[in-house]
């Protein structure tokens, strides 16, 4: 059974930075798709980025030129720094990893981090 555990949230004033780990416990990271997701209160869960296990990065829109995902294969982490960062972007933030083996797929979350921007 994977575990995600992540870290780094908190208060941030707009125009500012943060940068959130999660960490991976099972074996085999490397071959894992991890994501950010982020969920603000009244809202879907969204993608916010995502990093293949060969290095291919996608992000949303609303975050593109702003955050950047990035990933530790030694350490099993994967991270998002976040700079400028906007009010918009207040939510809990949720480390995702996704295995598909041939036509089985396996899909583990992490319990989030609370990420508030206010002045």
């Amino acid at each position: 059974q994977v575990q995600l555990v992540e870290s780094g949230g908190g208060l941030a004033q707009p125009g500012g930075s943060l940068r959130l780990s999660c960490v991976h416990s099972g074996s085999a990271f490397s071959f894992y798709v991890m994501g950010w997701y982020r969920q603000a209160p009244g809202k879907q869960r969204e993608l916010v980025a995502g990093i293949t296990s060969g290095g291919s990065t996608n992000y949303a829109d609303s975050v593109k030129g702003r955050f950047t995902i990035s990933r530790d294969n030694a350490k099993n982490t994967v991270y998002l720094q976040m700079n400028s960062l906007k009010p918009e972007d207040t939510a809990v933030y949720h480390c995702n990893a996704e295995l598909r083996p041939g036509l089985q797929k396996y899909t583990y979350w992490g319990q989030g981090t609370q990420v508030t921007v206010s002045s």
